[in-house]
């Protein structure tokens, strides 16, 4: 019977770690009593630690190829992970740990580590990028301007921790011109905020100046456009958003809507009213993807968001409208209602144009916020049910509406 025990103890490792001969290049679930080298040189992998544990049950985890600052080694369970439900990581590297399962309380504790800093497992740390665009601007009724489009920014958050939530906000698109009221509004804000982090935000796209003088054009995440003579047009917030075009002569040819970071409405002049200043491009998103999600606007496979809207024109023989700026902005109008920013991109809505009749505005685009991560650190853990896609190795979240996400 002792010889037996002995035998069985030394196959399950009971008495020593039973090392696995090859490394762990992909996500695994770990078994009692083994230990495992993980190579994370190519990316990072989660190791899954087993479930239903009994009391004294262990197991180790080695960074190979000393890569795990770059590629983290996350450590999952179903139990307690240093008596908290959190995933935990090696993030130094050639760490390597061993943890002991003790009760439900605890769970499992790293009781011995190489290389540790601060401790055997730190908190998992990742990045996650952004792009976060506003509502685009109201456009101007009778000969009016384009709507801004709404500020746009593209960049990254970093070193996030387990448990942070980002709260969304989606900003609505500004309401165009109306016949009778003539006034058009500005964009809404869209916002990232945290106790992690300083708030971001996007500011909304200012509205398209109206034939009528008193109710001018505005700055914005992008400035509408102008109006009247030589008005100029509302300036966009820098970094994020461009001015609106210019107004020009007599007969009114209004100016476009400034395009989020991308470029400057298009004057207005004796050919027309101007253009809406084209958005920017972003990579974040596929286009497949953004596309089922109705988000930006593709052009030659490039995908916008945040075009300025084109400004309207006094409806003379031989002139135009302005377009809309590539990224959702709306189409101005010669003799007829102007046309709306497309939801989603943050587009600022068109001018209206004028003849012995009045027209209206378009309306601003609602904005966006796409997030970027790791799957291997996506928690799955969101509230106003996002779109969620797998692209290569990251997880994609498009917030078309106000949402959470807890990493």
């Amino acid at each position: 019977m002792a010889l037996t025990k002995l035998t069985t103890d030394l196959i399950d490792g009971s008495l020593g770690t039973d090392w696995q001969a090859t490394p762990k290049t992909a996500n695994f679930t770990a078994v009692a009593g083994e230990g495992y080298f993980v190579d994370t040189t190519s990316s990072a992998i989660t190791v899954t630690l087993p479930s239903s544990p009994n009391a004294g049950d262990e197991v180790s985890i080695v960074d190979y190829a000393g890569t795990a600052n770059t590629n983290n080694i996350t450590v999952t369970s179903s139990d307690n992970i240093n008596g908290a439900a959190d995933d935990l990581a090696i993030n130094y590297n050639r760490g390597g740990v061993s943890m002991v399962y003790v009760d439900a309380t605890q769970g499992w504790i790293a009781y011995n580590a190489a290389n540790e800093t601060a401790s055997a497992l730190g908190e998992l740390v990742y990045n996650i990028d952004y792009l976060l665009v506003a509502g685009g601007g109201g456009g101007g009724n009778n000969d009016g301007g384009g709507g801004g489009a709404g500020g746009l920014l593209q960049s990254t958050i970093s070193s996030l921790t387990t448990g942070a939530t980002l709260s969304i906000s989606i900003g609505a698109g500004g309401g165009g011109g109306i016949v009778g009221t003539y006034l058009s509004s500005d964009g809404t804000d869209s916002t990232i905020t945290s106790s992690a982090i300083t708030t971001i935000t996007a500011y909304g796209g200012g509205r398209g100046q109206t034939h009528i003088s008193n109710i001018s054009n505005s700055a914005g995440g992008s400035g509408g456009g102008a109006n009247q003579g030589s008005s100029p047009g509302g300036s966009g917030v820098a970094g994020q958003g461009n001015d609106g075009g210019i107004g020009s002569g007599s007969p009114n040819y209004a100016g476009g809507g400034g395009g989020g970071a991308g470029a400057d409405g298009s004057d207005g002049g004796s050919s027309g009213g101007g253009a809406g200043g084209v958005g920017a491009t972003t990579t974040i998103i596929s286009g497949s993807n953004a596309t089922t999600s109705s988000v930006g606007e593709i052009v030659s496979s490039s995908l916008y968001f945040a075009g300025g809207g084109g400004a309207g024109e006094e409806g003379v023989s031989g002139n135009a409208f302005g377009a809309g700026g590539y990224g959702g902005g709306g189409d101005g109008n010669s003799e007829g209602n102007a046309e709306n920013g497309t939801p989603n991109t943050g587009g600022g809505g068109g001018g209206a144009g004028y003849t012995s009749a009045h027209y209206n505005g378009g309306n601003g685009g609602s904005g966006v916020c796409i997030l970027r991560m790791p799957t291997a650190s996506y928690s799955g853990t969101t509230t106003g049910s996002p779109d969620v896609y797998t692209e290569g190795s990251d997880t994609v979240l498009v917030f078309k509406t106000n949402g959470t996400y807890t990493t």
